[in-house]
């Protein structure tokens, strides 16, 4: 039985540069020919130097971005062909969690609003449950329900990705999306953190993409790890291999 959520086959992405209005154009490419699967419950790391791809990479599979060529299918649906309307049926099970809190989490709402706001755009729970689903989810990720009524600002840097997290969660995702997501926190913090990842992927089920150019934290996150460089994958294999560091 065929336990892959996600597949990426041929993707490629380039941009067009131009100097000057009568200049050549020049192609640079960001992403060429890559092909990959993730499983069902499984960690799978992209890692390389910044600028290798790997955040366009990320950028194609949520369609925020659209490839010159290849596809991409989650659970069977080629998400490179949906239409908008079932794209956004589609977005509640696929979720990011972001390397930057500041830019995700808005100052003006305060946590039991953030954690409340995909509950409601996409009916996760009936209204008069909200409330008890926004405490579970808070729990669950190790943020005491005293600090609901706080704003992202009033909270420190891990604390708001746990946050980033609880949302990610809410929808009842499949696949995470983890984008650089300890490398903007102390180092005391960051460990927390991918302990929470992976006692969520146990808990939920959940698959990973997790990006990184951080070898140690993907060597204990990951299960399988590909090598990015130039936007070309070089090596993919378990990470045990991969990585013997």
């Amino acid at each position: 039985m065929d336990n892959t959520i996600l597949k990426v086959k041929g993707l490629s992405k380039q941009y067009i540069i131009r100097n000057g209005l009568f200049s050549k154009k020049r192609y640079i490419h960001a992403v060429k020919n890559i092909s990959f699967n993730i499983k069902e419950k499984e960690a799978f790391g992209l890692i390389g130097n910044s600028g290798c791809g790997k955040t366009t990479v990320a950028n194609i599979v949520l369609r925020l971005i659209e490839p010159n060529s290849g596809t991409v299918e989650f659970m069977n649906q080629t998400i490179t062909e949906l239409n908008e309307k079932d794209l956004r049926n589609l977005r509640k099970d696929i979720q990011i969690v972001f390397q930057h809190t500041k830019t995700v989490l808005d100052p003006k709402m305060t946590i039991m609003e953030l954690i409340r706001e995909p509950l409601h755009i996409h009916h996760i729970v009936p209204e008069d449950e909200i409330e008890d689903e926004i405490d579970r989810l808070l729990t669950m990720v190790g943020i005491s329900l005293t600090e609901k009524v706080k704003y992202p600002t009033q909270l420190s840097g891990g604390q708001n990705q746990r946050i980033i997290i609880a949302r990610a969660i809410s929808t009842r995702a499949k696949l995470i999306i983890c984008d650089e997501p300890v490398s903007a926190l102390d180092v005391s913090v960051q460990g927390q953190i991918i302990n929470l990842l992976l006692q969520l992927k146990e808990k939920l089920n959940l698959s990973y993409l997790f990006i990184s150019h951080d070898l140690k934290v993907v060597k204990y996150m990951c299960d399988t790890v590909a090598v990015m460089n130039a936007g070309e994958i070089i090596q993919i294999g378990p990470t045990e291999e991969i990585l013997k560091i």
